[in-house]
């Protein structure tokens, strides 16, 4: 096969750089490893920014979006009871919307036949070749007997996948952080039990009280690395939860059964660059942030908007320099939004090394913002998304 981009993984950054290449009258192919039904069934993030939300609006890709996401105007930050509401709106003019990942990759996906764009499911790549040459290959398929040549290749792929391992060791850098604690998530058929998110700092972890629908909640605790899901019933669950978020806000909670449960260990980590070559890199091929600033998909989502419109450039002006300055201006942004969702992870959760005296920074960190508009709006300004 031929085709002008080749796009390695059919997640969010994949499926929404293959839309802004075909709305623009590139060809873009898709190429996933995986089944569809297994790729649209991944439970994921929920906080949509509005750099994301914007380009599915300019897409097109709305119809749902607007019938059930949900804006949000605010959210709150919990220490041992008390609620420091973030006004969003009122510091920043802005708002985030919670619509599910799942329900955006669904999206991405219904759309891509009525528009023409391909996807090649069940297809895993072997090999990347050929990225500093002008025709580079994307070999996959069972045993490696399919190969699409492309004018460029853009690995979006994610953590595990051949986009980031095409890169040369020679020019790749890694900048990692394994925190020591996994977030366990919950999601239950059970109304939420607040109109925001709330994010509760307490001495046995942190905890998050957010929800996918009206009529469906997602609630987490950070536990330890070596828990497992049997360890956590869902009686057990409720309870930890309860006690993490405070008795006012534990009042509000419904508790049902679970429909899904999973641990997810953190990670904050950057690949750089983020281009060589023919090959560019977006979303978690190369990038993680822990989900504590709400960032990773929406890193995606910037990624692709920077990246679309340097390839539209180049195939419609012959312009060179928007295709140099990719990797330098997505990790401007991606930078700034590790640090956010560091600072929120370092500031919520318990760290098995800390003691007493970071417990008291803490502390005095939550006093600060509860009593300073200056760092809710900085805040603020982060959660509802930086400009592009």
């Amino acid at each position: 096969m031929r085709t002008q981009v080749g796009i390695v993984g059919a997640g969010p950054a994949g499926l929404l750089l293959g839309h802004l290449l075909k709305a623009a009258g590139i060809d873009a192919v898709i190429v996933e490893r995986q089944t569809r039904a297994r790729v649209q069934e991944r439970i994921r993030a929920g906080v949509l920014e509005r750099t994301t939300t914007d380009l599915l609006h300019r897409l097109g890709i709305d119809a749902r979006l607007d019938a059930e996401g949900l804006p949000h105007d605010g959210f709150a930050l919990a220490d041992d009871g008390r609620l420091i509401r973030i006004d969003v709106a009122a510091l920043t003019g802005g708002h985030v919307t919670v619509y599910g990942q799942t329900e955006v990759t669904r999206d991405l996906i219904d759309a891509a036949g009525p528009r023409d764009l391909p996807i090649l499911w069940e297809s895993p790549v072997a090999a990347i070749e050929g990225i500093d040459g002008d025709r580079p290959v994307i070999v996959h398929g069972e045993g490696g007997a399919q190969r699409l040549e492309c004018d460029f290749v853009a690995g979006c792929d994610g953590f595990h996948g051949a986009g980031r391992q095409a890169m040369p060791a020679s020019v790749r850098r890694v900048f990692e952080r394994a925190y020591p604690f996994g977030w366990l998530g919950v999601l239950a058929d059970v109304p939420p039990c607040d109109g925001e998110l709330i994010y509760a700092s307490h001495d046995r972890g942190f905890a998050l009280a957010s929800m996918r629908s009206p009529t469906r909640s997602r609630y987490y605790l950070q536990v330890g690395l070596d828990e497992r899901l049997e360890d956590w019933p869902d009686e057990r669950f409720w309870e930890e939860l309860s006690t993490r978020l405070g008795d006012g806000v534990a009042a509000r909670v419904t508790r049902g059964p679970s429909i899904e449960k999973s641990i997810a260990p953190l990670r904050s980590f950057v690949a750089e660059p983020m281009r060589h070559g023919r090959l560019f890199l977006a979303g978690d091929a190369a990038h993680i942030v822990p989900p504590t600033g709400a960032k990773g998909l929406n890193l995606a989502s910037s990624d692709v908007a920077y990246l679309s419109e340097a390839l539209i450039g180049w195939y419609s002006r012959g312009d060179e320099a928007g295709l140099a300055g990719y990797g330098a201006r997505a990790l401007a942004r991606v930078w700034k939004s590790e640090r956010f969702s560091w600072y929120l992870t370092k500031l919520m959760h318990r760290f098995p090394e800390d003691g007493a005296f970071e417990r008291r920074m803490q502390t005095a960190e939550l006093d600060y913002i509860a009593g300073s508009t200056a760092a809710q709006t900085s805040i603020a300004e982060n959660y509802v998304g930086l400009p592009l």
